[in-house]
């Protein structure tokens, strides 16, 4: 039988999806997000599969997936009632944090550590001690842990987090303690900060182990409707999810370590927008993915996703590596509104899809983003989403005249021009904080928008930046999803290696590395992968002899030197990164394997299939350029050809996105069939 792929991104308004022939073919859609039950949407693209493109569900061999379900438990606070196990004297870590407040003047002071996982009721202390040097001083006292987990279960807790002092360098305990509760509550969800995140810095391990069991629960609840749902359908595939890191792994490892999941949306547009990057001969770029929620940018370095080894979820610092992504709430559904000070803003509440827009006629009053595009004419009410769904402009038009225009007494088109203006700041500053906030200049760089609203904010974005190429990917409103296919089956394990970097004889490493390969050859040997298709690479954590923080390097074995290798690789890294590096002694702090499948190229080749060729139609339109409005041409993506030059002012509609060319800018096709936003050289 013919074999189909499937990759689905379930976003906070649509759900994108794309799906790949056996002749390489590529079918796409979006259809609406259902908030209650996203797995719904996931149900209606296969009812859509099977009922116009006739792809049998028997025939779906490979089966793709980003989440945003283990970001949104945080977020909403709909995660698991979890207890704590902690040594004792120690089981308020959680809650005392580091003592340090990113917001030093506010009048009203919010706790800045993530308490709310377990609250001081729902934690435990077991009598146990270990050194730093990993020596047992006190052994675990096994009648205080039975007494724990007896207390935890009695007080209706659904998973539990057990982080030990210095247990990344002796989990044992934390093991036997895991077998105790498997012997009283056979099946509840356990995470071991041994296993979850084993490196020192034990506020840091402690927010990630629980942080892990918080989201246990309900992302093995939501996996197995996914699986159900599948196996309903008669799809015989394996559901495969995006890690954060940008990876895939089966849903089966996925239940195990569910505090990989936080980025599983975001990191999908990352792999796609690499691909479409190097496809048209570009290895330096920024994504901007612009949905109809959020904003998620990210930075492409010599053709390397930055991969950093911690992020924020909801301000709490979560140790876990994932792709450096920045998320901001701003999307096609951002409202605007105005504040006590008169000033107009937007974001980051959103309409979503329920009720979405005004223009949607759906029961939204209050103006969106999207609106204000209706209004300004950039995009066609008859065509939005590739016809899917008919606007009503004059619902956007009276919703941005009662939301913005007569509170600031501006004309119509002046108001909607005004809320896309304050959303381009606020990307535009995200994105100078992703950039030149770390030391990179930007206009060194090429943007590439995705998302369904990416490309029409590409021109604004650029121009307030200075980067003088944007590149619009070929299908760019379903880029995600499209990424999920092109990204390989990944899976990542450390382990602490404490060993200072002078007298450190190689061969230490060769068995701590065997160890880690191992365990991430288990994995892959699940994932059904054979060995010759898998690549293996190795890094190590290091930092200067009493430093509090690592960075990240590639570690090779084979290297005449490893070790020497690996500090110098360290004194660049921290010279990049914080502008000096002292030749000072350093040491190891962990070690790292990373088993990876080849990854396939589905991003870029996607391509718009070609139509007839035929001539530009017109419209006015409103740009930031002209105090009234513009006549601008009207292309349809598939009927440009290569030789076709289109300057601005332009509209270039295509079923998942609408592309705006602003004057002074030069659209023309390029490599991969991506399409090439220049700036026009100044006379």
């Amino acid at each position: 039988m013919a074999s189909y792929e499937f990759g689905i991104d379930i976003g906070g308004t649509f759900t994108d999806v794309v799906c790949r022939a056996p002749d390489g073919s590529i079918r796409l859609t979006k259809v609406p997000t259902t908030r209650g039950n996203p797995s719904k949407a996931m149900l209606a693209a296969l009812e859509t599969a099977g009922a116009e493109w006739q792809v049998p569900a028997g025939a779906i061999s490979r089966f793709t997936h980003g989440t945003t379900v283990a970001t949104n438990a945080v977020l909403e606070r709909k995660g698991a009632r979890i207890g704590l196990i902690a040594t004792e004297g120690f089981k308020d870590v959680i809650e005392i944090g580091r003592q340090m407040r990113h917001q030093m003047y506010d009048l009203v002071l919010h706790t800045e550590t993530p308490a709310f996982l377990a609250p001081g009721r729902f934690r435990r202390e077991v009598r146990e001690r270990v050194d730093a040097q990993g020596r047992v001083l006190v052994p675990l006292d096994e009648a205080s842990a039975r007494q724990a987990v007896t207390e935890l279960l009695a007080q209706g807790v659904e998973a539990i987090a057990v982080c030990l002092i210095f247990a990344f360098l002796h989990p044992a305990h934390e093991r036997r303690i895991a077998e105790i509760i498997a012997a009283i509550a056979p099946g509840l969800p356990v995470s071991l900060s041994s296993e979850v995140d084993p490196a020192f810095r034990e506020y840091e391990r402690v927010c990630a182990t629980a942080f892990d069991a918080y989201v246990k629960p309900l992302v093995a609840d939501y996996l197995e409707n996914m699986e159900t749902g599948l196996a309903a359908s008669g799809v015989p595939a394996t559901l495969q999810v995006m890690q954060s890191r940008g990876g895939l792994m089966s849903s089966a490892i996925a239940r195990q370590r569910p505090v990989r999941l936080f980025l599983s949306g975001p990191a999908g547009g990352v792999v796609g927008g690499l691909d479409v990057g190097l496809n048209a001969g570009f290895r330096d770029l920024i994504t901007v993915d612009i949905g109809g929620t959020s904003c998620d940018i990210a930075l492409i370095s010599d053709g390397m996703p930055l991969i950093r080894a911690e992020g924020l979820i909801d301000g709490f610092t979560v140790r876990v590596p994932m792709v450096d992504v920045t998320a901001i709430g701003a999307g096609g559904g951002s409202l605007a509104w105005i504040d006590a000070a008169g000033s107009l803003r937007v974001g980051p509440e959103s309409a979503g899809s329920e009720p979405g827009p005004a223009c949607y006629g759906r029961g939204g009053r209050r103006a969106t983003v999207t609106d204000a595009s209706v209004v300004l004419g950039y995009v066609d009410p008859q065509h939005f989403a590739g016809g899917m769904l008919r606007l009503q402009p004059e619902l956007a038009r009276q919703a941005v005249e009662d939301t913005v225009a007569r509170p600031l007494r501006l004309a119509l088109e002046d108001a909607a021009l005004g809320i896309h203006r304050v959303l381009n700041a606020q990307m535009a500053e995200a994105i100078r904080l992703v950039s030149i906030g770390r030391g990179i200049d930007p206009r060194g760089y090429a943007l590439l928008p995705l998302g369904g609203g990416g490309p029409m904010h590409g021109c604004a974005l650029a121009e307030d930046l200075g980067i003088s190429t944007i590149i619009v990917p070929p299908h760019p409103g379903v880029l995600a999803a499209a990424g999920l296919l092109g990204a390989p089956v990944e899976h990542e394990v450390a382990a602490a290696f404490p060993h200072a970097c002078a007298g450190l004889d190689p061969a230490l490493l060769r068995p701590a590395l065997a160890g880690l390969d191992a365990r991430c050859r288990s994995l892959t040997e699940a994932e059904g992968l054979a060995a010759e298709a898998v690549e293996i690479s190795h890094a190590a954590d290091l930092c200067y002899i009493g430093q509090s923080y690592w960075l990240d390097v590639p570690l090779r074995l084979e290297a005449a030197d490893p070790i020497g290798e690996a500090y110098a690789a360290f004194l660049a890294a921290h010279r990049r990164v914080y502008g000096h590096a002292p030749e000072l002694p350093a040491k190891f702090v962990n070690l790292r394997s990373v088993h990876r499948s080849r990854a396939g190229s589905v991003a870029g080749g996607i391509g718009v299939r070609q139509g007839e060729a035929a001539p530009p139609g017109t419209r006015p339109i409103r740009v930031r350029q002209s105090a009234t409005p513009v006549i601008a041409a009207i292309w349809q993506r598939e009927a440009i050809r290569p030789e076709d030059r289109i300057p601005g002012p332009a509209i270039i509609e295509q079923p998942d996105t609408t592309i705006l060319v602003e004057p002074g800018w030069t659209a023309q096709l390029g490599p991969g069939g991506a399409l090439l936003i220049r700036k026009e050289a100044r006379a």
